[in-house]
């Protein structure tokens, strides 16, 4: 979630000393109640992180008419059998631990750059990123399901780093339906660590403004997020799924809340590093909480002053990155929700700190970042305590069949929108059929006109020929108007998708307007032409 967090700067007060790490995994808590699903991935956290070697977009360029020969002939039939599919490819939460998907995770600034690189692949038509603290899904359009499916898999080993081998035990794969049932879920909140946490919707919904005009960011990955964003909002106008403690953020204070000897942020010392979306909600849930006192680290003073004049019964005390490392000393809580890249704390910065009170015993930090701000080998430390966004399952364990009752609610909305969106997506299959057939009779019409007028000679009037023309498109537009009418699917008639699909197949077999291999073309032309750009 720091992805969406601040503007944080990578830029740290200390040298970029290496450490060793050590990986902590936490076991995974499923809130699923359908099939499970992924996680998130980023770079190395004791080591500072290396900067990465960008996925090589895969060019068509010089050898496309050879491609496109080879899919109109030997290759077309295999193509043509197999209907593209929707896809999602990811790792989250419940799938992989924080030290895989943090190698993984896509910062905001690069979702368009991704988008043209998966739709640069040979089987990859549309594409989309989510890319939040708890996840990391790759959606896309493929031609081919298989193939899609291994050259986004090794697309995404070439980002992070991580062997496919390793990918392929942490991955989860769904399909068509399966698919968009997922990021249904994910937008209602269903799928996330915390049930019915809100800022997913947002998250959501910030894929979709990203991916306005990117190429690869079309119709139906477009329609599909768009969909889901209906139902998150209905999910949670309908029940009750948002009610409680239902955020990253509430969740991290909750947890510092157990560890503390005493249950109250009366007399602790709290330092918050960042004033992005989750820092703010963590002060606002600090200060539900009982905090009257805290120190805001942050890159501009702007944000801080902002939350400082909403919260004006609470002592909100800004401090400089520059001053980190000394207020960092003076706490004895430490929350961090920064997007830096790399730690903001090793082992060694942290060993430079003065011990906390003895009652308290430990320095304690709550990571909630994705890539991580503490080092995951600050918890080999004797002083200090550190837990991530996996940790929080201890607190999301309380009341488990509470939320999973609000999810079984939810779960009636998801299906009815659900069999929507595959009506929506279904008719799309009756578009080539309108162009090709409206194509057919368009041709027919010329050549008919044009016989006309040779046969009428040179002194036909301009009146003439007009009338002529308005004739024979109208004669053109009343025959079509029936059969197109019953290959529309928008609502306007009463008729089942199957009746739809039959009409659209009779009319290909009467016309012989061969759409699926003419639509494959346009797909395999449309890629070509993206690549060359």
């Amino acid at each position: 979630m720091a992805a969406a967090a601040s503007g944080f700067a990578a830029r740290l007060p200390w040298p970029n000393n290496a450490d060793h790490r050590t990986s902590k995994s936490s076991p995974h808590f499923q809130i699923r109640i359908s099939s499970s699903r992924p996680s998130r991935i980023r770079a190395p956290r004791c080591e500072i992180a290396a900067s990465r070697n960008p996925a090589q977009a895969v060019t068509i360029g010089s050898r496309s008419s050879s491609a496109l020969q080879l899919l109109k002939t030997s290759s077309a039939d295999r193509y043509t059998k197999e209907k593209s599919s929707i896809a999602v490819i990811g790792l989250n939460v419940h799938t992989a631990p924080v030290e895989i998907r943090e190698k993984l995770a896509i910062p905001e600034a690069q979702w368009s750059q991704a988008i043209g690189e998966l739709c640069a692949l040979n089987h990859i038509e549309e594409a989309a990123v989510l890319s939040t603290c708890n996840r990391i899904e790759i959606y896309v359009v493929a031609l081919s399901q298989n193939r899609g499916v291994k050259e986004v898999t090794e697309w995404m080993s070439k980002l992070s780093g991580v062997p496919v081998s390793e990918l392929s035990e942490h991955r989860f794969l769904l399909f068509n339906k399966d698919a968009t049932q997922h990021l249904f879920e994910v937008a209602a909140g269903l799928d996330s660590l915390v049930l019915g946490e809100g800022q997913i919707l947002a998250q959501v919904k910030h894929v979709v403004k990203v991916g306005q005009g990117v190429p690869g960011f079309d119709r139906k990955i477009s329609g599909l997020f768009k969909h889901a964003i209906t139902v998150g909002k209905r999910v949670r106008t309908e029940t009750n799924i948002a009610s409680g403690s239902v955020s990253v953020s509430s969740a991290a204070v909750e947890l510092a809340l157990m560890k503390l000897p005493e249950p109250s942020y009366s007399t602790a010392r709290v330092l918050v590093i960042g004033a992005g979306k989750m820092g703010k909600l963590v002060i606002k849930h600090l200060v539900a909480k009982g905090c009257r006192k805290m120190v805001v680290v942050n890159r501009s003073e702007d944000r801080v002053a902002a939350i400082r004049g909403e919260f004006k019964d609470v002592e909100i005390i800004y401090k400089p990155l520059s001053d980190m490392q000394a207020s960092a000393g003076e706490a004895d809580i430490i929350f961090t929700s920064t997007a830096s890249e790399t730690p903001l704390f090793l082992k060694e910065h942290v060993q430079m700190l003065p011990s906390v009170s003895p009652k308290l015993g430990k320095r304690l930090f709550v990571d909630i970042s994705v890539p991580r701000n503490i080092a995951p080998c600050v918890s080999d430390l004797v002083t200090a305590c550190v837990y991530n966004v996996d940790d929080l399952k201890e607190v999301v364990a309380a009341n488990k069949e509470d939320r999973l009752r609000k999810a079984m609610e939810a779960q009636t909305i998801i299906i009815e929108e659900l069999n929507k969106f595959e009506a929506w997506k279904d008719s799309l299959e009756t578009v080539p059929t309108i162009k090709k057939f409206r194509a057919y009779a368009e041709r027919i019409r010329a050549s008919e006109v044009d016989k006309c007028l040779s046969k009428m000679g040179d002194d036909i009037s301009k009146k003439q020929q007009k009338a002529i023309y308005d004739l024979s498109m109208g004669i053109v537009n009343k025959l079509l108007h029936g059969p197109m009418q019953h290959l529309r699917c928008d609502g306007s008639e009463n008729r089942p998708l199957s009746e739809i699909l039959e009409n659209m197949n009779a009319i290909n077999r009467m016309f012989d307007l061969e759409t699926d291999i003419s639509l494959l073309e346009e797909k395999i032309r449309a890629k070509m032409e993206r690549s060359q750009k």
